[in-house]
């Protein structure tokens, strides 16, 4: 045509690509570099489902009956406490002086002293001396009251073979009066078996059944002084 003038638009240069497609040209090719290396290393990353913990108890077995002359007098059997680093379901052990370890794939059923209180009441309803025993809290009038703490429960392999070392505090209070009548430790080991958190559990009922025995015969002994409550 004459005098008619055609505008041709200038066209990228084949090997100079635009910024926007050089931009996305680099974020194509790292997604298909690296992305299956990440996905690769977040699956061997994954952790293995974790197994739950082997669980034991405290059982010592029903006591033999003490034939004690029955009394009047009701006790009540405190929550007992523990001393720092007992306070816990994990099981303890020791391999060197001041310093406790823990049992990672074995624990308590329960903290060591919550379970320490019914077998403490069951132990002192088989003696048949008290007319009633009970377990606090309880809105029950007793006029004689066991505390106990546990000081220490742990496997100790300072020694071999290792042995359950059990230690409690107990106290006999009168109620009434708001006083101490006696305090008492009672420590008690037994050798384990087995070198394992097992052999532990095992050997620390066995120690914790003399220990019970002991504390039944020393509140039975201190509660022959009190006198019932009145009508």
């Amino acid at each position: 045509m004459s005098g008619a003038k055609i505008r041709k638009e200038r066209e990228p240069m084949p090997d100079r690509p635009t910024p926007r497609s050089f931009a996305a040209s680099v974020m194509r090719t790292f997604c298909a570099l690296v992305v299956p290396w990440l996905v690769v290393g977040c699956a061997s990353f994954q952790q293995a489902p974790q197994e739950s913990p082997s669980l034991h108890v405290l059982q010592t077995g029903a006591l033999p009956a003490k034939a004690a002359r029955r009394s009047d007098v009701t006790l009540e059997v405190s929550v007992p406490r523990a001393a720092p680093g007992f306070d816990t379901p994990r099981i303890a052990y020791v391999e060197r002086p001041y310093a406790i370890d823990y049992y990672s794939r074995s624990e308590w059923a329960d903290t060591p002293a919550r379970m320490l209180g019914p077998l403490l009441a069951a132990a002192f309803e088989r003696s048949g001396a008290f007319r009633a025993v009970v377990l606090a809290p309880t809105s029950a009038q007793a006029e004689l009251r066991v505390d106990v703490e546990l000081l220490r429960l742990q496997q100790d392999f300072t020694i071999r073979p290792s042995r359950a070392d059990l230690a409690l505090r107990v106290q006999v209070v009168d109620s009434r009066a708001r006083r101490v009548l006696a305090t008492l430790v009672v420590e008690e080991t037994e050798p384990a078996v087995t070198q394992d958190a097992y052999g532990g559990v095992a050997a620390t009922n066995a120690a914790l059944r003399r220990a019970l025995e002991r504390t039944v015969a020393f509140v039975l002994g201190e509660a022959s002084a009190i006198r019932p409550t009145g009508p």
